[in-house]
């Protein structure tokens, strides 16, 4: 059993996380992109997200690259860049969240080459400041990750790993070595947001990582329903809705539908969640 590092100071995922066990029912994760379709709009989901329903946000780093994702955050990223969206400009996104949001847990999301061109220490401090409270960076391997996770861990900040069907036992031990706030359980094979995992095939998986960790384990990748968030909440910590979220603000275009529209469809999402039950 791995015993994950705590950080310096009090997380506000791991109070979320601790707050839910009370209450018995899995979270409801949200991940948008920063900058789509531009900054003031989606500040102004981001800032509507938590009354919703979502408990902890996603909030996606634009990347040019972005190799692990399906079509719909491709999309999403290249509206933000194309937006003007920088690194800097994420995290000053998530500065103005926190002038109206001091509670939600938000993690970063993304990919190592734009935190490696900004400099992972001062990144790991710059996050922190802005109230960010993890990172999960998709293409940066446990085994290389070692320095950044002493950086984040020095500002309170949880680095946040992923795994999947195909990991072993050998690989995972090196990852629960490094987690913190969660386990991030990829429930599909592939990139994001393109088919939908077996329930049994995830449950099964997810016991079998609880006997291996003390964290909390999130699932996600290809939940699009609000039955389909109650099924995977029913054994899973956490839930993780991401394409399918990224779709709806994309389907409204600029039209002015659009922050109703993705707020009504994470409404359903955790009226789907905290139907399940635990």
């Amino acid at each position: 059993m791995h015993t994950h590092t705590p950080t310096l100071v009090v997380n506000r995922l791991d109070d979320c996380f601790a707050g839910l066990r009370q209450a018995g029912r899995a979270a409801l994760v949200t991940y948008i992109m920063a900058g789509d379709p531009d900054p003031a709009l989606s500040l102004e989901v981001m800032a509507g997200l938590p009354a919703a329903g979502a408990d902890i946000i996603e909030l996606g780093m634009p990347f040019s690259d972005p190799m692990a994702d399906g079509p719909t955050i491709q999309a999403a990223a290249g509206r933000a860049l194309k937006a003007g969206m920088t690194l800097p400009g994420t995290l000053e996104l998530l500065r103005q969240f926190r002038r109206q949001d001091r509670k939600t847990p938000v993690v970063l999301m993304g990919y190592y080459n734009p935190v490696y061109s900004y400099g992972p220490a001062r990144f790991a401090a710059d996050a922190a400041e802005a109230g960010a409270d993890g990172v999960i960076l998709v293409d940066l391997p446990p085994e290389e990750a070692e320095t950044f996770v002493v950086d984040l861990a020095h500002n309170g900040l949880h680095m946040i790993c992923l795994a999947a069907p195909t990991t072993d036992s050998r690989r995972l031990s090196v990852i629960l070595d490094r987690a913190g706030g969660f386990l991030y359980y990829v429930s599909v094979t592939g990139v994001t947001g393109t088919v939908l995992a077996d329930v049994n095939e995830v449950q099964s998986s997810v016991d079998r990582l609880r006997q291996m960790t003390d964290l909390p384990v999130a699932t996600g990748f290809g939940i699009r329903t609000p039955d389909q968030a109650a099924a995977f909440a029913r054994f899973a910590d956490a839930v993780v809705v991401g394409s399918a979220l990224v779709e709806v603000i994309a389907d409204k275009g600029k039209g002015l539908g659009q922050v109703p529209a993705a707020l009504g469809f994470v409404a359903s999402l955790a009226e789907g969640v905290r139907l399940a039950g635990k």
